[in-house]
């Protein structure tokens, strides 16, 4: 009996053993992208805590120019995985800006980060023009700088076409009155350039991630006048994003990539005593390579509108809590919604069809239970309708009601009819 409990223990042993071979990631060496923002803490501190190394992967991270480099060594296969822009891995499977080559979202990196600014000039004319508006952050003081042409065509810095910070920017100038597309020029600036830019006197303001808006604060070169969380509370910012192909070759290894990051995300949301170490490992040259203190003033509860004036802002950056790091549908759809808003995309398209092919919630959930992550209902729900999730023009954005969305919009610039678009999302999704 011994004997045989001996060799039952073996090959349980044995079978064990097996199923862990089984489940090892299938590629082991990994080189995942990044931009310099605060916002890519999760990977850093993936890579820097060792929970990438727990989940069995050797991670290389690769500090990226610009959001279109990330976007061409993500389409070559140069980056295995990559820090992106929440609409990147969708215009990258539509084909919308660029070569078409099918992305996956795994999960977001996070809520919230990004802010926008404007240089001490623009922020002077938009106080003498209008300072209740200007003091509310409302681009409604920059529509009567237009207006009154003190300042000429004001021109601002945004990171990338189809990118969270350019539909930010046009989201904040429309509802103030202000048609981005004819009353400003747009920009493209990579994100650690803004401060130079403004600085030379090229852009009058931008919307980037931190944290180049408090870098230039801090260094009295501008004045921030709207945060991101303001603008849409707990709106999604980046994501993790792979090819199509690597999530299909590699489950794995994608899994375990997965939960190396939740737990990342989840250390960083902690404490705030995590959070100070998080910005001093970001600080570094290899990094964000900017001023601790600059860091912390975004990542640790606080934020600076005005030089020397710290705002409680606890919300600024989510990284783990509240199902921050979760892949909703609803905010895939929303990039969509802008895509189509601005004449991005030139063709009707099914917009629920495009962002399920891309947000990949399912490959989250499965990463997500291993490591005890709670989950939310459903990947689709209603943003702009409850506490701590408002837009700041009031709207609804009912991923039902998408396309009404987009043309009862204030201002836009569809190539697309409405009509058109009707007639291939009729589909019927339950949000709550």
């Amino acid at each position: 009996m011994k004997g045989l409990n001996v060799l039952g223990k073996s090959a349980l042993m044995l079978s064990m053993a097996a199923v862990m071979a089984m489940a090892a990631p299938e590629k082991k060496d990994l080189k995942i992208g990044f931009i310099p923002l605060t916002d890519c803490a999760a990977l850093v501190i993936a890579k820097e805590k060792g929970f990438f190394a727990k989940h069995g992967l050797n991670v290389e991270l690769s500090k990226e120019a610009s959001w279109a480099n990330v976007r061409d060594k993500m389409t070559v296969g140069e980056l295995d995985a990559s820090h992106m822009l929440a609409a990147m891995p969708i215009a990258s499977t539509l084909g919308v800006g660029s070569t078409q080559k099918d992305m996956v979202a795994l999960m977001a990196l996070g809520q919230n980060g990004d802010a926008i600014t404007v240089s001490n000039k623009m922020f002077d004319a938009m106080m003498a023009a209008d300072p209740a508006s200007t003091k509310a952050g409302s681009a409604v003081a920059l529509k009567k700088v237009i207006a009154s042409k003190t300042m000429g065509v004001p021109e601002f810095g945004m990171t990338f076409p189809t990118g969270t910070h350019n539909y930010h920017l046009r989201f904040w100038m429309a509802a103030g009155g202000v048609d981005p597309d004819t009353d400003v020029a747009l920009k493209v600036v990579p994100p650690p350039q803004m401060v130079a830019n403004m600085t030379a006197g090229n852009i009058d303001g931008f919307c980037v991630g931190e944290p180049w808006n408090q870098r230039a604060v801090m260094g009295n070169i501008g004045k921030t006048l709207i945060t991101g969380y303001q603008l849409w509370e707990n709106g999604p910012e980046k994501v993790l994003g792979v090819q199509k192909e690597f999530a299909d070759k590699y489950p794995e290894t994608t899994k375990e990539m997965i939960k190396a990051v939740i737990e990342a995300g989840m250390w960083l949301d902690a404490s705030w005593e995590n959070r100070k170490e998080a910005s001093a490992i970001l600080s570094a040259k290899s990094y964000v390579n900017a001023p601790k203190d600059v860091i912390d003033n975004s990542m640790t509860g606080t934020y600076m509108f005005t030089n020397g004036v710290n705002t409680p802002m606890p919300h600024f950056n989510v990284f783990g809590k509240k199902q921050a790091l979760y892949p909703y549908y609803t905010h895939g759809m929303w990039q969509v919604t802008q895509m189509v808003r601005w004449g991005q995309i030139e063709k009707p398209i099914d917009m629920k069809k495009a962002v399920e092919s891309v947000y990949r919630p399912d490959l989250f959930a499965k990463a997500a239970k291993e490591v005890n992550y709670t989950l939310p209902p459903t990947g689709w729900k209603i943003e702009g309708k409850a506490a701590g999730n408002k837009f700041i023009d009031g709207s609804i954005f009912d991923p039902n009601k998408a396309v009404d969305y987009i043309y009862n919009a204030p201002i836009k610039h569809p190539k697309i009819t409405k009509e058109a678009l009707l007639k291939v999302n009729h589909w019927k999704i339950s949000a709550k």
